[in-house]
């Protein structure tokens, strides 16, 4: 459990800086679009150091 526990901290980290930190949202709707978003970026455009500099989508296919 330690290992996800450590990852699920380093994810909310990234998530509070990069998406949460100063946003405002002006109702439910518009968080889940904005939400719905950063999640789609995050895991098939923006590219990840620990993966080879590859996106999680781009590794992923890749290791198949």
């Amino acid at each position: 459990m330690g290992c996800i526990g450590a990852y699920a901290e380093a994810m909310f980290k990234v998530f509070k800086t990069e998406f949460a930190n100063g946003a405002h949202f002006e109702n439910l709707e518009q968080l889940v679009v904005e939400l719905d978003d950063y999640v789609h970026w995050f895991n098939k455009i923006r590219i990840h150091g620990t993966l080879g500099y590859k996106s999680p989508l781009e590794y992923r296919l890749q290791t198949l």
